[in-house]
């Protein structure tokens, strides 16, 4: 894993969360907002928060940290973009596995994030040595990702149904950051 792949996983999210937005009608709305914050968050933010944490160090930890949180703030756009926009078309909330797997993500995230900062943070976690709270958080955030990369599919499948060069767009490099973001150890950065 190297740096570059770092850098390069936020940009590349965002630019397919761009592409994401304009689904299926080639035009940008509120809705688009959606998909862009998620895409950005789950695997622009926190993939690359899970890459660095893995290069190890003070510094990393920090950024991952940060990357994470980036991340999380993200996805409460994103659930609040697409709250409002169901609610303007009179539409019920989280009745798809895709919305109920969002939520989930969504609290998690929080959770993973707020665990992280009180018990982990290298500068004024309480429990920052603790080697359970450190399993834990490392293997619910890796949940937490993969889920919102599911999630992320299947809200594209949703918009995006006909356009396979799409989903192949989405899913290539997701089977390739797998190894880097979500199998623990298999990696380390140079």
């Amino acid at each position: 894993m190297t740096k570059p792949l770092i850098i390069a996983t936020p940009i590349l999210a965002a630019a397919f969360g761009y592409l994401a937005g304009l689904q299926p009608t080639g035009e940008w709305r509120w809705f688009s907002w959606h998909p862009f914050l998620m895409v950005l968050a789950f695997v622009g933010f926190m993939g690359s928060g899970s890459m660095i944490k893995k290069m190890g160090g003070y510094t990393n930890t920090k950024v991952h940290g940060i990357l994470g949180s980036l991340g999380t703030m993200c996805a409460l756009g994103g659930f609040y973009v697409i709250y409002t926009n169901k609610n303007e078309l009179g539409k019920d909330h989280f009745t798809t596995p895709h919305g109920k797997a969002g939520l989930l993500c969504l609290i998690g995230s929080i959770m993973v994030g707020s665990a992280g900062g009180v018990f982990l943070h290298p500068d004024f976690g309480v429990d920052k040595t603790n080697k359970t709270i450190r399993k834990v958080h490392s293997w619910a955030s890796r949940f937490v990702i993969g889920l919102g990369w599911l999630a992320c599919f299947s809200g594209l499948r949703t918009i995006a149904a006909n356009d396979p060069k799409m989903l192949a767009g989405y899913v290539i490099p997701m089977l390739c950051l797998v190894p880097q973001v979500l199998v623990p150890g298999m990696t380390k950065a140079k």
